[in-house]
């Protein structure tokens, strides 16, 4: 075979669209989450909008939050849920968002902090004082106070059977060196030691730690799902997680507190292997 045949080929080959087999499974709504009054942050696209989407069709009344107006009063509109346009970091006005959120809701069983942003440094060495700052504000700093203000409602109120749901990642069980990762570690921490200091209590506290999900956050699409990263052979779909999630916060799961969930296929079970 000549080398231009050759190279012809090999080119030919590299191109041809790689055919990912996928069994994905959904489960169909049967009111799981009927009553319940969810909260969830960053609630109008990624992972926080097939949550919604999901807790909808379970039947719960939902309320997301956003920085963009417009993409909040869309998903409002297709999901039949309520919004607050907040931005997750204006940490002095949490306490006005939460008694808002209250107002809008009656009560608040469920906290989902699913707000986030990675920026995707790759190492410590591109990672600028402002881009640390950036994603602890945003990704640990908002969750860790807006759970305080949260429990503090929940208590005041004296309710009953409510659950803060955290947002890890596979990161979060690898040892690390950028901010994206090292949060999620401590999300992890903070789920276990939440749902200890609170184990006598009717409040359940669980992460779910997803693997790459196609979301604008990761840079996938569904419509090209293949990963030679994972032994299913494909990245997964937001609405695989918010299976996960929806089952975690529903009465069916009121034995489960203090565990992050991994959506990875076992991935991160030897963390070790990166």
């Amino acid at each position: 075979m000549g080398l231009y045949n050759f190279v012809s080929k090999l080119v030919h080959l590299i191109r041809r669209p790689i055919i990912v087999k996928a069994n994905i499974s959904f489960l169909s709504p049967n009111k799981r989450l009927e009553n319940k009054k969810i909260l969830i942050t960053g609630g109008s696209r990624g992972l926080g909008y097939a949550m919604a989407k999901k807790f909808v069709s379970e039947g719960a009344e939902v309320l997301i939050t956003g920085r963009n107006i417009e993409r909040l009063k869309q998903v409002s509109e297709e999901l039949g849920c309520k919004y607050i346009l907040f931005d997750s970091t204006d940490f002095d006005n949490i306490d006005g968002f939460i008694n808002e959120a209250k107002s809008l809701l009656g009560q608040i069983d469920v906290l989902v902090n699913n707000a986030g942003i990675s920026l995707h440094e790759g190492n410590i060495r591109n990672v600028t004082k402002e881009s640390y700052d950036a994603q602890f504000n945003t990704n640990l700093k908002s969750v860790y106070f807006l759970s305080q203000k949260f429990l503090e409602l929940y208590e005041n109120n004296h309710q009953q059977n409510g659950s803060i749901l955290f947002l890890s990642s596979e990161r979060g069980k690898y040892v690390d060196d950028i901010p994206y990762g090292l949060i999620k570690a401590s999300i992890n921490s903070l789920t276990q030691g939440l749902s200890f200091l609170l184990r006598n209590s009717d409040i359940r506290i669980n992460a779910v730690a997803p693997g790459i999900t196609t979301t604008d956050m990761t840079g996938t699409s569904p419509d090209n799902l293949y990963s030679g990263k994972y032994a299913t052979g494909r990245y997964y779909l937001p609405e695989e997680v918010a299976e996960v999630a929806c089952f975690l916060i529903s009465d069916a799961a009121k034995c489960i507190s203090g565990q992050i969930i991994g959506c990875d296929n076992g991935y991160n079970a030897n963390s070790y292997k990166r």
